[in-house]
């Protein structure tokens, strides 16, 4: 009998043992523990902790149109892919313009996105003038 009690005791130290660190943690260990692993932020209002990640998003400034063209729509528009218009068809470019309520109807229609051409052109970050911009240079429209 004495054998059996002797097998039963290590686990049941153990196991106190393993009790009494767990209870060690402190409330701040926990509250750290159960914090969110992220924040929303809404522009105009404060938000505390986020100044670095606001400034690093920033971009650094307006995208000339050659840089968002080169980025963002030469892929398609450089080459006509799908049925894009292409850089300098003016014609082209025109003939949407008019079917789409004209420069401002075509910059409606790259910010929600049209047919294969995902919304801003996977330009995201791009304001509605960078794209504006990037319009009337590839399509020579004013």
């Amino acid at each position: 009998m004495n054998l059996i009690m002797k097998m039963l005791a290590a686990p049941a130290t153990v196991l106190a043992l393993w009790a009494v660190s767990a209870q060690a943690a402190t409330n701040d260990e926990i509250a750290k523990r159960l914090e969110p692993v992220g924040q929303v932020c809404v522009q105009g209002q404060e938000c505390k902790g986020m100044e670095v990640a606001v400034a690093a998003g920033g971009g650094g400034g307006a995208k000339s149109p050659d840089d968002v063209i080169a980025k963002h729509c030469n892929a398609c528009h450089g080459t006509g892919l799908l049925g894009a218009p292409k850089i300098g068809d003016t014609a082209a470019w025109k003939d949407r313009a008019d079917h789409q309520g004209g420069l401002s109807g075509l910059l409606a229609k790259a910010i929600t996105g049209l047919n294969a051409m995902p919304p801003k052109g996977t330009c995201a970050d791009c304001s509605d003038d960078e794209l504006k911009g990037a319009i009337e240079k590839m399509s020579g429209l004013k």
